[in-house]
């Protein structure tokens, strides 16, 4: 039996191959799954991974994502591309550039089954002391952040790759990270407008189809909870001012941020009546299953909540059907060819080495 709350998750499991209960979730309806270093020890296993769990999935288009932004956050190992951090992209301000190298990225994603990559970062390093952006950030400059974030997505979605920009409304200023503590943006709205919100604005208005959350506490928008949760910040700021239409997802649900203050089941709750989506409960399956659970549960008692859900469930299979990668069968030889070939490291080496 399908049930409406698996639709909502994006689970992560531990292992190589798909477990029993991962197994059983997809055939729920799990919305997908993300793989982590955890999962993958090569090509010919994560497309192999990825082709089953195609498999075990309804209508066999499950969403198959992986945090691969170049830098320090990079999933996928040699032989694929060792993409240099987005920064160094960035400082050349070239926006055809940056739209060769979402390509390749892409490229080398679809060959072993992914359908969606959590990228790019549309957050503006504007503190020195944040210890989690950094150079994971382009530039900086909010409206190199813009111009080149726009780029980057365009390019992965030219391939087939759902792109999704990250952290709405910003993650460059906090001088905490949200995996390990709660975060807090001090600074009043006219900054966040001519700062954090000007990269969104222009992915949103160039139409980015989803779009990521940050577990941080901005004052000057809601001074009461993340903005994870906050419908100041989700509905009425990204939805109703910014206009934007595309898919809402949670970041991950087990990070500190959240989770020190919030059991699962609060978190999507909240969440769903915030205006989030989808939530990556990535943890374990355990805790993609109480997600679920509590998901379900909440729409039998309330007609409300229920209304909201398929909404959201809407925007969801909206973006699966737009980034439709189905009854994925590894070819060997294609990923050989494509994986680490020399166009896309001699373009690795060209960002590395050219000089702004």
């Amino acid at each position: 039996m399908i049930s409406i709350g698996a639709s909502l998750v994006l689970g992560g499991f531990n292992g190589k191959q798909v477990s029993p209960e991962i197994k059983e979730l997809l055939e729920d309806g799990l919305a997908g799954v993300i793989l982590f270093s955890r999962n993958m020890e090569g090509p010919a296993q994560i497309a192999e991974l990825l082709s089953r769990i195609c498999e075990a999935s309804p209508g066999h288009n499950p969403l198959r994502a992986v945090d691969q932004e170049g830098g320090k956050v990079a999933r996928l190992e040699p032989p694929a591309t060792v993409w240099p951090a987005m920064r160094k992209l960035g400082s050349l301000n070239d926006p055809n550039l940056a739209r060769k190298t979402a390509v390749a990225m892409a490229r080398e994603l679809l060959v072993l089954g992914f359908n969606w990559d959590l990228a790019p970062v549309l957050d503006v390093d504007s503190n020195p002391d944040n210890p989690i952006i950094k150079d994971r950030s382009f530039s900086d400059d909010p409206k190199t952040v813009a111009r080149i974030g726009t780029a980057f997505f365009k390019g992965l979605e030219e391939q087939g790759i759902g792109p999704c920009g990250k952290h709405f409304p910003g993650h460059g200023h906090t001088g905490l990270d949200s995996h390990k503590a709660l975060p807090k943006v001090e600074s009043p709205v006219e900054v966040l407008e001519a700062r954090e919100l000007v990269p969104f604005r222009e992915a949103i208005e160039n139409d980015i189809p989803a779009l990521m959350t940050a577990h941080v506490v901005f004052e000057g928008l809601d001074p009461s909870v993340p903005a994870t949760l906050s419908l100041k910040i989700m509905r009425d700021l990204l939805r109703d001012r910014l206009g934007f239409k595309g898919m809402l997802v949670s970041d991950a649900l087990n990070m500190a941020a959240v989770s020190d203050f919030h059991e699962v089941e609060d978190l999507v709750i909240q969440g769903l009546e915030a205006g989030v989506d989808l939530f990556i409960a990535c943890w374990d399956v355990q805790e993609a299953y109480r997600a679920q659970s509590a998901l379900r549960k909440e729409a039998e008692k309330s007609a409300a909540f229920k209304k909201m859900l398929n909404k959201a469930k809407e925007r969801v299979e909206g973006f699966k059907q737009r980034f439709r990668l189905e009854n994925f069968v590894p070819n060997q030889a294609e990923i050989e060819a494509v994986l680490g070939c020399d166009e896309h490291k001699k373009l690795a080496e060209k960002i590395s080495t050219e000089k702004p």
